[in-house]
């Protein structure tokens, strides 16, 4: 080995020892998708201890007298690397924190942000007051070093659908369901920009631990009506259209579809898990592993859906 391509290699150790030292670099870079809106894009990935954790899009709006966060990001680390990358784009104090749900991968940097409210959706608080810990465990052995120091926070204030001036910022909060019990979408006025928290994802396959797809396509269709111009989904790239909307939508048509065939069918469900995936979802990512864990989570519903109903007979 060369002396240079030695003291490259000696320079690239160090680095790397340092960082470990000072814990998970998540290296989020800000990108302004509209005037003072601004995303952070996490990888379509699944969770690893090579991510850290970092699968999920956050963001933030830089209003008049302040800064509304969207989603604290999956570790404290994230929170902590999140707050950083704002003040690098402005000084304003951090007014407002939101959460669009109660998952792993939003809600775990809440730790970043003390004295800050934090508002979410009451059945978003009641998940992570019941859960939260459950989450936060499995979460560490996905994950591992990334969740150093981690701890549950619950939100401190609550949403509510409706308008909503923060900052000098005129949002609308968006109250839905599907994904979750308590799904909160954020719509800023004056951008038409529209965080749609993991009701959307875009060529990500997915994920339905908790959802209820009849609800959660109602609202994609709702959505259809919204004049936005920026979409900044749950996880994907942002999008400056409707196609967010209608991949996530065919998808989980087709997988409706398809449990309820099968239900109806008779297949068990190690069959279902054989069934062929239509081409046009091939190209989406952790494809594999979200549809079996889809058919996991929903297959027995399906099924019980099929038992014949025995009618109980009157008492004499």
């Amino acid at each position: 080995m060369s002396r240079w391509r030695w003291l490259a290699a000696l320079a690239a150790a160090v680095a790397s020892t340092l960082a470990s030292a000072a814990g998970f670099d998540y290296q989020l870079q800000p990108r302004k998708v509209a005037d003072g809106v601004y995303a952070l894009i996490g990888k379509t990935e699944n969770f690893s201890r090579e991510n850290g954790g970092n699968i999920v899009n956050t963001g933030f709006i830089i209003g008049r007298d302040g800064v509304i966060v969207i989603d604290s990001g999956p570790s404290k680390a994230y929170g902590e690397q999140q707050r950083a990358a704002i003040a690098r784009v402005t000084d304003k104090p951090i007014v407002q924190l939101l959460l669009t749900h109660a998952h792993p991968d939003h809600v775990f940097g809440n730790q970043a942000y003390p004295g800050i409210p934090i508002a979410s959706l009451p059945a978003t608080a009641v998940t992570l007051t019941q859960s939260g810990d459950a989450l936060l465990g499995n979460l560490y052995r996905l994950v591992g070093d990334a969740m150093r120091d981690t701890e549950v926070r619950l939100p401190n204030a609550a949403a509510a659908d409706g308008a909503f001036s923060m900052a000098g910022r005129k949002l609308r909060l968006m109250a839905a369901r599907g994904h979750t019990d308590g799904d909160l979408m954020v719509f800023d006025e004056a951008s038409r920009t529209l965080f749609a928290g993991d009701l959307v994802f875009f060529e990500r396959t997915p994920t339905t631990p908790n959802a209820d797809l009849p609800h959660w396509l109602s609202t994609l269709d709702s959505l259809d009506s919204l004049d936005f111009a920026v979409l900044v989904p749950g996880h994907g790239p942002v999008l400056h259209d409707h196609a967010g909307i209608a991949q996530t939508r065919d998808y989980l048509r087709w997988l409706r579809d398809g449990l309820q065939g099968a239900a109806r069918r008779g297949l068990d469900m190690p069959e279902v898990l054989q069934l062929p995936v239509p081409e046009r979802f091939q190209q989406l990512a952790v494809l594999k592993t979200e549809y079996e864990r889809s058919v996991t989570h929903l297959y027995p519903a399906y099924e019980l859906d099929t038992l014949p109903t025995i009618p109980r007979s009157k008492p004499k």
